[in-house]
């Protein structure tokens, strides 16, 4: 993987180390726009009733140095971040950042997952992730996104995490966000794996995600449907592997 800007206009980074806390922080914009949330928040609810307002984490700094990354994460609701975010992400000081186990299979497919209907995402394909909440805080204030990510595949796709996973970490950083993303090979085949999944997604009551999506190149990408973080990051794992199979990269 390599480092560096993307056509999407964003940058990616490999990182070797991790570490998130939660801090105070008094977020002038959501306190100002309260009206307008609100607002919003009738909107969507009125569109999708299973939206739920509970409390969220966002960024409000994040640092790399050397692969090394430092991230200071605050409570919000979740009407506030999403009316922050359907609105442009306004204020450039708070990001959206959450971290996901990209799924690969062993025969070299990125396994994506596609949102359900009555989700605030609905019908958008990405990897299996959520926005950290208070359940990912550990005592000292320590938020663990390693955990969160791995929390999220699970209850999604009924995948733990291989013995062998690698750890290390690929940060996707633009338009407002702050993806942490660790790629990880299971060992099965794409159709097997996604089997697998689509097996546990019909054994659950309320079945966030709607299906599963296998990616090969960048020809099976959907732009519409999948996020720029998702695009960014593919096209560079794809070129990677390209690279690898001509013995240079």
């Amino acid at each position: 993987m390599s480092d560096g800007a993307n056509p999407d206009g964003l940058t990616l980074t490999r990182l070797h180390s991790l570490d998130a806390r939660l801090v105070t922080h008094d977020w002038a914009w959501a306190r100002d726009n309260a009206e307008r949330i609100a607002a919003h928040w009738d909107r969507r609810v009125a569109e999708k009733p299973a939206l739920f307002d509970g409390r969220v984490l966002l960024a409000h700094t994040c640092r790399v140095a050397d692969g090394a990354c430092t991230v200071a994460l605050f409570e919000t609701r979740f009407s506030a971040f999403l009316t922050f975010r359907d609105s442009g992400s306004p204020d450039p000081s708070v990001t959206n950042a959450f971290a996901a186990v990209v799924p690969w299979s062993r025969d070299g497919a990125a396994i994506l997952g596609v949102m359900g209907r009555d989700t605030a995402n609905a019908d958008q394909i990405y990897f299996p992730c959520g926005t950290p909440d208070g359940s990912d805080v550990r005592p000292g204030g320590r938020v663990d996104l390693v955990g969160s990510a791995t929390r999220e595949l699970l209850e999604e796709t009924g995948l733990a995490l291989p013995t062998d996973a690698a750890d290390g970490w690929v940060l996707v950083s633009g338009a407002g966000q702050h993806a942490f993303l660790r790629p990880v090979t299971f060992p099965e085949d794409a159709a097997a794996l996604v089997a697998r999944m689509t097996r546990h997604r019909a054994a659950e009551a309320e079945p966030e995600l709607a299906g599963f999506f296998a990616v090969r190149s960048p020809a099976d990408f959907r732009p519409e449907r999948m996020p720029g973080f998702v695009r960014a990051y593919l096209r560079q794992a794809f070129r990677d592997q390209a690279g690898a199979r001509r013995g240079y990269g």
